[in-house]
């Protein structure tokens, strides 16, 4: 069969895995570092802004989303798979405008990337993560307008699972690095209002 290897795996999805294990290990790394870093005396706790659980319902939505448009393109089920992915498509940049959005709410606060210690990992922390959100947010664009365009259909079933792999996968990170910031705070949260 083209495009796999020698055990049948498309050689898409392998190197996404790849991928994926690079990237997993460059977050664990970086809260590798978070660990190590917490114990010297200069690192003070910084309050999380509360919009952080609704842009976590908005990831959970995303992957859910490519979840049900994975099954409609195994079915191929076009109407049902553009209505999905346009759903993932959304509420993947209400993410992104979310995480701006409490960036802002953060430096309104004070607590500023070079504030201390803990503000500067957590910048690191959910801006690398809103990177690696934008460029699947890339490959999920392309995916979209292949469901409404021309593509192949045959194809567009691997497309969509490649981006539901993605995003399960970064939910996945995004749940550790949440649990992670909720650790460094005594009083975890924010209000809007600051």
């Amino acid at each position: 069969m083209a495009g796999t290897d020698g055990i049948g795996l498309p050689k898409a999805k392998i190197g996404l895995l790849v991928f994926l294990t690079v990237v997993g290990m460059f977050f664990a790394l970086l809260t590798c570092g978070y660990l190590m870093r917490q114990e010297i005396a200069d690192w003070r706790t910084m309050p999380l802004p509360r919009i952080l659980w609704f842009t976590t319902g908005l990831l959970i939505l995303g992957s859910v989303s490519l979840h049900c448009a994975l099954g409609c393109a195994r079915k191929y089920d076009t109407a049902r798979l553009r209505m999905w992915l346009g759903v993932a498509c959304i509420v993947t940049v209400g993410f992104l405008l979310g995480q701006l959005l409490a960036w802002n709410q953060l430096t309104s606060s004070g607590s500023v990337f070079t504030g201390n210690p803990a503000n500067s990992f957590f910048y690191i922390l959910t801006g690398l993560h809103g990177l690696h959100i934008l460029g699947g947010l890339v490959a999920l664009g392309r995916t979209t307008a292949a469901a409404w365009g021309e593509a192949p259909v045959k194809r567009l079933p691997l497309r969509v699972e490649l981006c539901a792999i993605y995003w399960h996968f970064l939910l996945f990170v995004w749940f550790a690095l949440l649990i992670v910031m909720l650790g460094w705070a005594r009083d975890p949260f924010i209000s809007a209002h600051h």
